[in-house]
């Protein structure tokens, strides 16, 4: 994602592009049959993608400023200006090098921190950041990058239409956006494991496998604008961020951009990569100077330019990748899943357990299709990111939960996988060690989750995820890992700065329609104890306002027969969620009022009252 295109776009380019990419499928081919791809060695590698926040803990846009100022090939740029990128060097998969990558991760995100103090913001570790608001999802937080704003244009033309969002968890989240910024919410730990290409397919469908399971105990990523959603919610999110499929009145096979797959793989890699060529629209081009055929022909090594980048577009939660290092060309899987967090420990655990389940593969695993079907694997991690480490999976035909088939079934798996690499057995006990005491004690998500219940009981919704995330921030820096966190303490010590509207209003809104009887208003706010109540008409715009003392006016009208509309306030007083507190006050007392509904557009989204002031 963060490789900066240099490109026209051009139709001449477009036409160029696509022979390159067959003549990449045919190179890719060629070297797999020839023996020419690296086969004798296993290296591990990844990606951390971190949010930047402000003294207030809500999303910094800095960091073009921090990046110039980091000066480091480690670190790129991300969708949003709120986030970075940091890419780990790889390392063969031996003895200790989880600690020597957990070093590595230690070092840059410290480098990070402290050049982001210099610029007034901090680094905060999280599937998705608690604060982030949907001012934060416009165009102009977007990285001034030609590759982002190409995706999100072609995207949008695409699909013809806004994107829409629907989420259902324990709250329900749905609204249309303009833009593929959503894509920014999602932040991930991605694990790179290099796969010897003879053995590339058996391992690819073991990783979709155990997708679910391993999904279930790392889920880091419950709430997303302040709903509680589904425990892995950027599994929903990534997909109808970046969905540019058109939806018509026939029923017809369409193939998500970002997904789990739709079959066990049988060929070879190439196979993976024609699929997807096949199923998706080719979204980024670049000009290529040689054909890697003839590169090949040279005797030597292509990078495959072409290909590369169209799989960058393709967002698989296990991605199989081709590189080149060393001079040497080598696969790789991408696992795309795993959320950032809850803190280095906790990632580098995940990255341990990933890893020891794909290098201990007992051979009864070896051909996947014979033994399960695909939809019950799809099905077992759609479940695992709604429903977490509470997830009940079937496997192998049998009814397992997350903890029983964790801890019977992988675990050991793992455990025999590292120690067949001579992994550092302190390194296997303490990494694997804090993925079973995530059996008992919960994940990331549930930590969050029973937070944010305990703090909406006290406060609002901005002041609680505000309280969340500083806790969050605060327990990372400890380095404790997410199992030892204890509930949060001292929420009433601590004091925020309101600025906005939006920040202190009401969400939970009861709302009348202009074509209500006047008398099932009036029962409504008794029985709510309300004294004032927004009035919509049939397509959800505001049209009026119904308070206590306005219906004191019509007292000889009989309310039987009257509708709402005859006794609502028609010239109606209102305030965006990002209109400063102190206006709204003087607002109030200018035009002698109690509260002003707040709106975006013309529909209300909250109302701000003096009690609330």
């Amino acid at each position: 994602m963060g490789e900066h295109v240099e490109s026209s776009f051009s139709e001449q380019e477009r036409k160029a592009f696509v022979q390159h990419l067959i003549e990449d499928i045919q190179a890719l081919e060629k070297m797999i049959k020839d023996g020419l791809i690296e086969d004798d060695i296993v290296r591990i590698g990844a990606e951390q993608e971190m949010c930047l926040i402000n003294d207030e803990f809500r999303p910094s846009p800095k960091s073009l400023d921090i990046l110039k100022d980091l000066d480091d090939g480690h670190f790129t740029t991300e969708f949003a200006t709120y986030n970075i990128e940091a890419n780990l060097d790889p390392i063969q998969l031996e003895k200790d090098c989880f600690k020597s990558m957990g070093n590595q991760l230690h070092t840059l995100l410290e480098k990070a921190k402290k050049v982001a103090k210099m610029h007034g913001s901090k680094i905060v570790l999280t599937g998705i950041l608690p604060t982030i608001s949907k001012d934060e999802l416009g165009m102009d937080f977007m990285t001034p990058i030609k590759r982002y704003s190409r995706i999100n244009e072609v995207l949008k033309t695409w699909r013809g239409d806004d994107f829409s969002l629907r989420i259902k968890g324990a709250d329900e989240l749905s609204l249309h956006h303009d833009s593929v910024l959503f894509e920014a919410c999602n932040t991930s730990f991605q694990l790179h494991l290099q796969i010897p290409p003879d053995d590339f397919i058996k391992s690819y469908n073991w990783a979709q496998a155990i997708s679910g399971p391993v999904l279930g105990i790392c889920c880091n990523s419950p709430l997303l604008l302040g709903k509680e959603l589904w425990r892995e919610t950027r599994i929903a999110l990534f997909q109808q961020s970046l969905d540019a499929r058109v939806w018509t009145k026939a029923v017809k096979e369409q193939v998500a951009r970002v997904g789990f797959g739709e079959r066990w793989q049988k060929a070879s890699v190439a196979e993976i990569f024609k699929q997807d060529i096949s199923s998706h629209r080719i979204l980024l081009t670049k000009p290529i100077e040689q054909s890697s055929m003839d590169l090949l022909e040279e005797g030597h090594i292509p990078k495959l330019e072409a290909l590369s980048l169209f799989n960058s577009t393709i967002y698989r939660w296990n991605r199989p990748c081709y590189g080149v290092g060393n001079g040497k060309p080598h696969l790789r899987i991408e696992n795309r899943y795993i959320p950032s967090g809850p803190t280095e420990m906790d990632e580098m655990a995940n990255f341990a357990f990933w890893v020891g389940l794909m290098a201990g593969r007992p051979k009864k695993y070896d051909d996947m299709p014979s033994l399960m079907d695909f939809k019950v694997a799809k099905l077992n991690f759609i479940r695992a990111a709604m429903s977490g480490r509470h997830t009940v999976f079937s496997w192998m035909g049998k009814t397992m939960t997350v903890k029983k088939m964790v801890q019977q079934e992988l675990l050991p798996i793992a455990y025999n996988g590292l120690r067949k690499f001579n992994i550092d057995e302190e390194d296997i006990k303490m990494l694997l060690g804090v993925i079973e005491s995530r059996l008992t004690s919960g994940t990331g998500a549930e930590w969050q989750i029973k937070n944010f219940r305990a703090l909406r009981k006290q406060m609002k919704l901005d002041s609680a995820i505000v309280q969340l995330t500083r806790a969050m921030y605060n327990n990372q820096e400890t380095l404790e890992p997410v199992h030892k966190w204890g509930p949060i303490k001292g929420m009433a010590k601590t004091k925020e700065s309101f600025h906005w509207v939006g920040q202190i209003m009401s969400t939970k809104l009861l709302k009348l329609y202009e074509d209500d009887y006047a008398n099932l208003a009036i029962a409504i706010m008794q029985w709510n104890n309300i004294h004032h109540i927004p009035v919509e008409n049939e397509r959800g715009k505001l049209v009026g306002l119904l308070t206590w003392s306005h219906i004191e006016r019509f007292e000889k009208l009989d309310k039987k027969e009257a509708k709402v509309s005859d006794i609502m306030v028609k010239e109606v007083i209102t305030v965006g969620p990002k209109t400063e507190i102190k206006e709204a006050e003087l607002m109030m007392e200018k035009y002698n009022i109690g509260c002003l509904p707040v709106c975006v557009d013309d529909h209300t989204v909250g109302i701000i009252s003096k009690t609330d002031l």
